[in-house]
């Protein structure tokens, strides 16, 4: 009877006599290891994204920069574009008022998602988790944004649209 048992195993498990439970078994060695690497290879990214910030900052706005003609841009409307520098980043151009304009970077404080103007509210709306923006200001009204949206000054010439860094940020 022994003799049929054996021929029922396969050759490489007689070969190989380990068992399952041994096989799959984590030590606590081997987990404090792993997480040992793990932490290593997460703080190494932190420090080359903070070298990176350190040695090549972002650079301002410099001059002023042509977005569009004035009468392309109805009141109560807004008007998506972008300023290519360094990085290409998406900003919002509102006509709030006959002669009352402001610009904002698109991006949500919160989670970097688009936001959008609401005419009809008189709010800036971001759509992932419901936060709210003044349109005038941008400041935070509602939400989870930590921060108001960075602005932009308007400044229209001959009927033509310019934007560029607003006073309050060449201070910081």
């Amino acid at each position: 009877m022994a003799a049929e048992e054996n021929d029922k195993i396969p050759n490489w498990k007689s070969d190989f006599p380990i068992q399952l439970k041994k096989v799959t078994h984590v030590n606590r060695r081997e987990f404090a290891k792993f997480l040992g690497l793990l932490s290593g290879a997460l703080a190494l990214g932190n420090g080359g994204i903070v070298i990176k910030a350190l040695a090549f900052p972002s650079k301002r706005l410099e001059g002023e920069h042509f977005v569009c003609n004035e009468k392309d841009v109805a009141v109560g409307e807004m008007f998506q574009f972008s300023i290519e520098g360094s990085m290409v980043i998406p900003y919002i151009l509102i006509h709030l008022e006959e002669d009352k304009w402001r610009a904002f970077e698109q991006k949500c404080t919160h989670l970097s998602c688009a936001v959008r103007y609401e005419p009809k509210a008189g709010k800036i709306h971001c759509p992932c988790h419901h936060g709210y923006f003044d349109a005038d200001t941008g400041k935070v009204l509602q939400g989870p944004p930590p921060r108001p949206l960075p602005q932009l000054e308007v400044v229209v010439k001959d009927g033509k649209v310019y934007v560029k860094e607003a006073e309050e940020n060449k201070n910081v």
